[in-house]
């Protein structure tokens, strides 16, 4: 397979972060690893990074495919040779662990990061400075559980692209909550997104860029849908991998330049032996489940696109699989496993 580069010559690259659970006694896996297009080796990335870095979120600018950042246990890092050094960014968040990066749709100087305890940090200057945005929700009892995880973590943030002070965050465990004012208020959008004795366990948000207005939630329990900013919310109907009657869905991306496309991954559970990658191209009126050429055995964990060649996507499970498609995800190869490590909790191109 060729090394592919973009048509400014910059070479192409898939990042990997190795991570877990952060309760007590659990297994946690480590490192960020690199691989370049088309060479099928991962190069561990070790330079600036704290000791045995757990990554649980990773981003590449969407303009400058040079800066990524990368989420760990100790804060946020950032890189701006593609991952050959790394720096500690400065921020006011106490060595939280961060599980979410979001480039702003509408500014990508305009960063939002969010960590355990359900904190949100913004920075308006590319990523100069920062602020704590004031998170303050009360979530349900219905949220809760016993064995449930005992901190509210940002899983995932989105933002509107039409609505630029319009920002989203899914919280595990607690539901969904909306800021209408870029993060000076926040709101939670809980109520709706309950079925069948599970906890409101939001995995993912997005706000969508094709029908403005319309924003989709995805949890331990399936996929949710709002047309009205998440005001009300209805279950959508995909087809069940558990027991339980639902499917466990954990990312959800829009495809860059083409947001009627839409892709989850999931499975039957956290920890399933049946994985699987769903894709919309209606910007989620109707799903069907993608073939990739082999069984997935673990739960399809985490999606990611180059933003300058969207065709260029991958996925990988939370076993250690992973695969990439270069024409849209029509056809897939299969890439080694990292590293070190099976339990892959982050993904990103470019």
């Amino acid at each position: 397979m060729a090394q592919t580069k973009h048509a400014n010559g910059d070479q192409s690259y898939l990042y990997l972060g190795l991570a877990g659970e952060t309760g007590r006694g659990l297994i946690v896996h480590h490192g960020i690893f690199r691989m370049a297009e088309g060479s099928g080796e991962w190069q561990a990335l070790t330079r600036g990074l704290p000791e045995a870095p757990a990554v649980r979120a990773l981003a590449v600018h969407p303009r400058l495919s040079k800066v990524v950042y990368a989420g760990t246990q100790a804060g946020l890092y950032r890189s701006i040779d593609r991952g050959d050094h790394w720096e500690k960014v400065d921020m006011p968040d106490h060595g939280l662990p961060v599980w979410s990066i979001l480039f702003h749709p509408h500014d990508p100087n305009v960063i939002l990061v969010g960590t355990e305890n359900c904190e949100i940090y913004r920075s308006d200057d590319a990523g100069e400075n920062w602020a704590r945005l004031p998170v303050s929700v009360r979530f349900p009892d219905i949220t809760t559980a016993p064995g449930a995880n005992p901190a509210k973590r940002v899983l995932m943030l989105d933002a509107s692209a039409s609505e630029p002070d319009v920002i989203y965050g899914a919280i595990e465990v607690g539901g969904t909550i909306r800021s209408v004012d870029g993060g000076k208020h926040w709101e939670n959008l809980s109520h709706g997104q309950y079925v069948n004795d599970d906890m409101v366990d939001m995995h993912g948000v997005l706000a969508s860029r094709w029908r403005p207005g319309t924003v989709f939630g995805i949890a331990r329990a399936g996929m949710w849908k709002s047309l009205d900013e998440g005001d009300h919310w209805s279950h959508v109907a995909l087809e069940p991998m558990n027991p339980k009657g639902h499917i466990y869905c954990r990312d959800i991306r829009e495809v860059p330049g083409n947001p009627r496309h839409l892709w989850v991954a999931a499975g039957a559970g956290f920890q399933s032996d049946a994985g699987a990658l769903l894709h919309s191209r209606d910007g989620g009126d109707s799903w069907t489940r993608v073939e990739i050429g082999a069984p997935v055995p673990h739960t399809m964990f985490k999606i990611a696109f180059d933003e300058r060649r969207p065709q260029c996507m991958s996925c990988a499970t939370n076993g250690g699989e992973v695969w990439t498609s270069t024409d849209a995800g029509e056809t897939w190869a299969a890439l080694p496993s990292p590293p070190g490590g099976t339990q892959v909790y982050s993904l990103a191109r470019g």
